[in-house]
C-alpha cells in the first residue's frame, strides 16, 4: 500500500514540474517583432556566409584554373581576386601548366606553379634500401615560400601565388625563371641554373619593379621545411646519422639534437643542412649571412615498427633584406650525397656537415681513414679494403699491444714479490702501499704503463667508429652475404621485434662478438693473474671479469642494426689482435729476460721526480695522522 502512496506522489510532482516548465517558456516565448528581427539576422547571415563562400570559390577556382591554365578570369573573378589580393591579382590572370619539368646528368626536377618552388627532386644515379629511385623532395614534403607584407596594408605568401615558368640555355647551362608578376616588366622571381653533372644548383630571389608595393618597414621571410624521406633498410638507424647542421659566425659549426626535438636562434649562418644520412639538402647563403635564423628539428621515429616512412621534420624561418627597396639574395641549393669528396669541391665547409668525430677524431678521419680507404677501393673491393685497412692500422697499433703485454709481464713476475708485502704490512696499509710503489718503480713496472698504451687506442677506435657509419662509398656494396655493407648484414628475419635488437639477425656482429670474448678472455686472464688487490681500490679482477662478457653482448646486441662494416672491421681487428698477442707472447716477450732486467734495475738508484716525492710525503702525512687518531680513541 506504501508503494502505491509513493508511485502516486511521484506522478504528481512530475505533472507538477513539467506545468512548471511549460508556463516559463510560454512566458519567455519571443515577441512577433522578435521573431522578426531574428529571421532577418539570421538571413542577413546566410547571405554573408554565402558571399564569403563565393569569394572563397573564386579564388580556388581561380587557382584551379591556373594550375591547369585552363581559361582566364571574368570580370567577377577579377574583381574578387583584386578586392582580396590587390596589385598581385596580375599573376592570376596568366596561364601555365601546373608543373614544369627539367633533367639534367644528375637531377629530375619538377617546378610547381604554385609558389614558384621545387615540388620534386629525384636524384637519377642512386636508389633506396628497395631499388626504388631517391627522392629527397617529394608528394609535398617540403615548403618553400616568403612572407611580405605589402604598401596596401596586406601580407601575402609566395605558396597562395601562380608564378609563370620559362626554361632557357645559357650554353651548356639550364636557366629556369619562375615569376610571381604583378605585371609584364614588375615581377618577384626565382632563379634556377641547373649545371651538368653538378648537385649544386645557383638559386637568386631578385624582384623587378616592387619597390613600391613592399612593405619594407615590415620583415620579410624565407621559410623553409621539408620531412625526411626514408631511404634506408633500417630507419631507426638512418635516423640516427640524419641531422640539421649549420655554419655560422665566420666557421663555427652546430647541430640541432640527434635523437629528439630541438629549435634553435642562429645568427649569421652561412649555410644550413638537412642531412638525411647518406643523402643533403643544403642551402648556401652566397653573399651575406642570414640573421636571426630560427632553426627548428622534429623527431618523426617514436617507434619503428610504425613510423616507417620520415624521419624528422626540418624548418628554417629566414630573414631577407631589402636592398632599395628591392630584393636580390644570391644563394645555392644543393641536393646531393653526403659525400665529403662531392662537398669539399665546393670550397665552402660543407663537408663539416658531415659527423666525422670531434676535435682529434674528426681529424684522425679527414687525414688519415678518409684518404686511405678512398685509395684503397680505387684497387680493391670494398669489403677486401676494409680487411686490407684493419691490417694496416693493427700493424700501425701494434708497438701498443707490445707495451701492454710488456708491462703485464713485469706485473705477473712481481706478483709473488708485491703479495710478500700486502701480507708483511697487513697492518698497516699506507705502508703496504708506499713498498708496492717503491718496488714497482725500481723495477720499472707499474699498473698505469700498462694502461697508457691502452689509452692511445682510443682516438683511432673512435675515430673508425665513426668513419664506418658516414662512409658514403660503402653504400650499397656487397660482401660475401652481406648486400649493403653500409647497413646490417641479415642472415635471419624474425617473425617478432626484440626491443634494442631488432627483427633480424646479423651475422658479423655475432663473429665480433665471438672474437671480442677469446681476445678478452685471453688477455684479462693474464691481467686478473698480474694484477695486485689493493686496500680501498675497487676489485678490478671481479670487474675485468665481468666485462669478459658484457663486452661482446654489447656487440652483440647494438651493432646488430649498425653497418656490417664496422661489425666487419670490428670481428678482423679483433682477430688480429688475438694473431699479434699470440706472437708478441710466445716469441717476443722472454719472461726470464724481463726479469733479468728488472733485476739489473732494482741495483740501481732510482731518484724520485717531485710527483713521486709529493705523493710519498702525502701519504706519510695520512698514516701519521691516522696513526694519530688511532691513538686518540685508546686514550
Amino acid at each position: 500500500m506504501e508503494e502505491k502512496k509513493f508511485d502516486v506522489k511521484s506522478i504528481i510532482g512530475f505533472i507538477l514540474i513539467f506545468g512548471i516548465l511549460i508556463y516559463i517558456m510560454y512566458q519567455n516565448q519571443p515577441s512577433p517583432e522578435e521573431l522578426e528581427a531574428q529571421k532577418i539576422a539570421e538571413q542577413e547571415q546566410v547571405e554573408a556566409e554565402k558571399k564569403e563562400s563565393r569569394q572563397k570559390e573564386t579564388l580556388v577556382t581561380t587557382s584551379a584554373d591556373f594550375t591547369s591554365g585552363s581559361k582566364a578570369l571574368d570580370s567577377t573573378q577579377l574583381a574578387a581576386a583584386q578586392s582580396k589580393v590587390g596589385a598581385l591579382s596580375y599573376a592570376l590572370t596568366l596561364p601555365g601548366e601546373a608543373t614544369t619539368t627539367v633533367e639534367t646528368d644528375v637531377f629530375e626536377l619538377k617546378f610547381n606553379r604554385i609558389g614558384g618552388h621545387l615540388s620534386q627532386v629525384k636524384l637519377k644515379n642512386f636508389v633506396d634500401y628497395d631499388s626504388v629511385p631517391v627522392y629527397l623532395v617529394k608528394d609535398n614534403n617540403s615548403a618553400f615560400n616568403i612572407t611580405f607584407s605589402t604598401s596596401d596594408s596586406r601580407t601575402h605568401n609566395t605558396q597562395d601565388f601562380p608564378f609563370q615558368p620559362t626554361v632557357s640555355k645559357s650554353g651548356e647551362n639550364t636557366i629556369v625563371s619562375m615569376k610571381l608578376k604583378v605585371s609584364e616588366t614588375e615581377f618577384l622571381e626565382y632563379r634556377y641554373e641547373l649545371k651538368p653533372n653538378d648537385y649544386m644548383i645557383d638559386f637568386s630571389i631578385k624582384s623587378q619593379g616592387l619597390s613600391g608595393l613592399f612593405n619594407t618597414s615590415q620583415p620579410i621571410e624565407l621559410d623553409w621545411k621539408q620531412k625526411g624521406i626514408r631511404h634506408a633498410k633500417s630507419i631507426s638507424y638512418e635516423n640516427r646519422y640524419t641531422r640539421l647542421t649549420y655554419m655560422h659566425d665566420d666557421g663555427k659549426i652546430d647541430k640541432l639534437s640527434q635523437g629528439g626535438d630541438d629549435d634553435e636562434i642562429a645568427e649569421d649562418v652561412e649555410w644550413l643542412s638537412y642531412r638525411q644520412f647518406f643523402f643533403s639538402s643544403i642551402l648556401v647563403s652566397n653573399d651575406s649571412p642570414f640573421k636571426n635564423v630560427a632553426l627548428t628539428s622534429t623527431n618523426l621515429v617514436e617507434d619503428d615498427e610504425i613510423d616507417t616512412l620520415y624521419t624528422k621534420i626540418y624548418e628554417s624561418k629566414l630573414p631577407l633584406a631589402y636592398s632599395g627597396g628591392e630584393l636580390n639574395k644570391s644563394l645555392g641549393l644543393y641536393y646531393g650525397p653526403t659525400k665529403a669528396e662531392t662537398l669539399k669541391a665546393y670550397d665552402k665547409g660543407l663537408e663539416e656537415s658531415i659527423p666525422f668525430g670531434w676535435g682529434i677524431f674528426g681529424w684522425i678521419n679527414k687525414i688519415v681513414f678518409i684518404p686511405l680507404f678512398g685509395f684503397l677501393i680505387q684497387y680493391l673491393p670494398h669489403g677486401i679494403a676494409i680487411i686490407v685497412m684493419t691490417i694496416l692500422v693493427k700493424i700501425m697499433m701494434s708497438f701498443v699491444q707490445y707495451k701492454q703485454f710488456l708491462s703485464q709481464a713485469k706485473m705477473k713476475i712481481l706478483k709473488p714479490e708485491l703479495d710478500a708485502v700486502k701480507e708483511k704490512y697487513k697492518d698497516n696499509k699506507m705502508k703496504a702501499q708506499q713498498e708496492t710503489m717503491a718496488i714497482q718503480s725500481k723495477a720499472g713496472a707499474s699498473p698505469l704503463s700498462g694502461c697508457l698504451p691502452g689509452l692511445m687506442q682510443i682516438p683511432v677506435f673512435y675515430a673508425l667508429f665513426q668513419f664506418f657509419p658516414t662512409a658514403f662509398d660503402l653504400r650499397q656494396k656487397s660482401f660475401l652475404w652481406a648486400d649493403d655493407l653500409s647497413s646490417y648484414d641479415s642472415v635471419l628475419d624474425l617473425p617478432f621485434h626484440i626491443p634494442l635488437y631488432g627483427d633480424h639477425v646479423a651475422l658479423f656482429p655475432i663473429l665480433a662478438a665471438i672474437a671480442i670474448f677469446f681476445y678478452m678472455k685471453m688477455t684479462t686472464g693474464q691481467q686478473m693473474a698480474s694484477q695486485p688487490t689493493q686496500e680501498g681500490m675497487p676489485d678490478m679482477a671481479k670487474m675485468m671479469k665481468y666485462m669478459i662478457y658484457f663486452s661482446p653482448i654489447m656487440m652483440l646486441v647494438f651493432f646488430n642494426n649498425y653497418a656490417s662494416g664496422l661489425s666487419l672491421y670490428y670481428f678482423i681487428s679483433n682477430l688480429i689482435s688475438i694473431g699479434i698477442m699470440l706472437v708478441i707472447k710466445n716469441y717476443i716477450i722472454d719472461e726470464d729476460k724481463v726479469l733479468a732486467k728488472i733485476e739489473v734495475s732494482k741495483t740501481k738508484p732510482k731518484k724520485q721526480n717531485k710527483f713521486q716525492k709529493k705523493m710519498a710525503e702525502m701519504m706519510e702525512q695520512a698514516e701519521a695522522q691516522k696513526q694519530a687518531q688511532q691513538k686518540g680513541k685508546k686514550k
